[in-house]
């Protein structure tokens, strides 16, 4: 039995190396390279091609190399009896809260702004944003979500969530499915770290947008299908958005003739607010390729019909 690496734009070697720190013994194969299909088992896939796993008869689970899981779940070359999971590490939620914190402070202050001056020559100074006008509401209330939510409370920030389900988390006011209008309301700072599915998609959008207290902003730092790149634009030139930190687009890399990059009110990054460490990752991985050979259910196992 063995186990395949299948990334489009990342070297899975690190992450190979790390599996056989884990148990010398397992067999892996890194795509395209794969010696025989039949014997492939488990797969981990991060941003894979599409019918990229067709002809593995014999795959019994595939985990994504990250949190998100999309990607596989839009997959229909993967058959409904294969299990599916997800990485989950401590690593994973200590990058996200620092960003996201990053992101708020750079907001606040004008971070982006005296960087454009300081290219230009340009000497002018701007009112921070006090704490007061930023009730900090996150968007997908998760486990990440909450280890984000848990950070922002010990740096002195309001925070509120909403989620799908209704959750518990001290020092923070929850809102379930139906309440998503109410928490927008209370929300200055709109961080999204929701799971992208037939739901969520396009959730950010310019109704949603007006209903944010002011003065508000953006981060999204879960998936491009979240967001109708149409709508923020229009959103920031009416001022129903003061600005936008965003990690995440539709389209990756994102195209050098695209509107966002002309947007001084839109900070970019390249998909890099929560980046797993292959070393970190082997242990779950290793885990859960011999629980499937074993018929066990899997860490981190994705529900389907939830989406995540």
């Amino acid at each position: 039995m063995s186990l395949l690496l299948i990334a489009k734009n990342r070297d899975m070697t690190p992450l190979s190396e790390a599996l056989l720190k884990e148990d010398a013994n397992l067999d892996i194969d890194i795509w395209p390279k794969v010696k025989n299909k039949d014997r492939v088992t488990f797969a981990v896939c991060w941003e894979h091609p599409e019918k990229v796993l067709d002809g593995y008869s014999n795959l019994k689970a595939v985990t994504s190399f990250g949190a998100g899981v999309d990607h596989l779940l839009k997959d229909e070359a993967l058959s409904k009896s294969v299990k599916l999971a997800r990485v989950m590490i401590p690593s994973l939620k200590s990058q996200m809260t620092e960003y996201v914190l990053s992101a708020i402070q750079n907001y606040r202050f004008n971070t982006s702004r005296y960087v454009d001056q300081k290219r230009e020559g340009y000497w002018s100074k701007h009112d921070p944003v006090s704490k007061e006008d930023c009730v900090v509401g996150i968007l997908g209330i998760g486990e990440i979500g909450s280890a984000v939510a848990e950070w922002l409370l010990v740096n002195g920030y309001k925070v509120i969530g909403w989620s799908r389900s209704n959750k518990n988390i001290e020092g923070v006011r929850c809102f379930d499915g139906n309440r998503l209008d109410e928490f927008l309301s209370h929300t200055n700072i709109l961080v999204c770290l929701l799971p992208l599915t037939k739901e969520t998609s396009g959730i950010l959008e310019l109704e949603h947008f007006k209903k944010l207290k002011q003065p508000s902003y953006l981060i999204n730092v879960a998936r491009g299908g979240h967001l109708i790149e149409e709508d923020l634009i229009y959103a920031l030139d009416t001022g129903a958005l003061e600005g936008a930190c965003l990690d995440v687009f539709e389209e990756e890399p994102l195209p050098g003739n695209h509107l966002f990059w002309n947007r001084p009110k839109i900070m970019i990054t390249p998909h890099v607010a929560s980046i797993t460490d292959p070393k970190e990752a082997a242990i779950q991985i290793a885990e859960n390729y011999k629980r499937s050979l074993s018929g066990m259910d899997l860490l981190n196992e994705v529900n389907r019909e939830r989406g995540y």
